[in-house]
Order: structure tokens, then sequence, then C-alpha cells
């Protein structure tokens, strides 16, 4: 009996279908993988949405670590920060860098030049 009332309320959900993300673009990235040929439409729709809330997640924990919470607002370095310093988001760490100057990644260029080249 309580299985029923269950599937009732995702069906009423499912019905709904509302997600804020363009379902065209979820499915267009799906359809990219070599792996997949078909798609449901109740896989595509349950991608969107957790993609949906994994995206509401990552923000809401950057902005409580972060350093824009005194001007309300989420900044990039925000989202760089969570990614390099907690480790449920690391695998976003190269998504997600920190930014640098260009005077500073070109000084890196060059001890990293000046390195390599001392080891030969």
């Amino acid at each position: 009996m309580a299985g029923s009332v269950v599937e009732e309320k995702l069906l009423e959900n499912a019905g709904s279908r509302q997600v804020s993300l363009p379902i065209s673009r979820v499915k267009l990235i799906m359809k990219s993988s070599p792996d997949v040929s078909s798609i449901n439409q109740d896989a595509l729709f349950l991608t969107a949405k957790a993609t949906e809330l994994f995206v509401q997640y990552l923000a809401s924990y950057s902005y409580k670590k972060g350093t824009g919470k005194e001007k309300k607002t989420l900044i990039y370095s925000d989202l760089a920060k969570a990614a390099e310093e907690s480790e449920q988001f690391q695998f976003l760490s190269d998504i997600l860098p920190q930014k640098i100057l260009a005077s500073e990644y070109l000084a890196l260029l060059e001890e990293a030049q000046t390195d390599g080249g001392e080891s030969d």
C-alpha cells in the first residue's frame, strides 16, 4: 500500500517535469558520449534534476565557505577554493582552477623551463 503512494507521488512529480536546466542541452551532452545510443526520457529528466541539485549544492557550499558573503555574492574564486580544498569537490579542481595573473603564470613557466634545463 505504501509503495503505491510513493509511486503516485513520483508520477505526480515526473508529470510536472520542473527542471531549470535546458533538457535539450543535457541530452546533447549525454549523447556526446560514445557509449550512449539512446536516452530514456525518465533518465534524461533524472540526470537534469540531479545535475541541477548538484550545482545548487556546490554553489551553496562555496557561498558558505567563501569570501563573497559580506557582499552577498558568489564569486569564481569561492568555487575554485571549494574545488581545491574540499575532498568531495576535488574532481572539479581541473575544471575550476584558481585564477592567477598572466605574469605569475609566465614566471612559473620560466621556472619550469629552468628546472627542466638543469636536469639535462
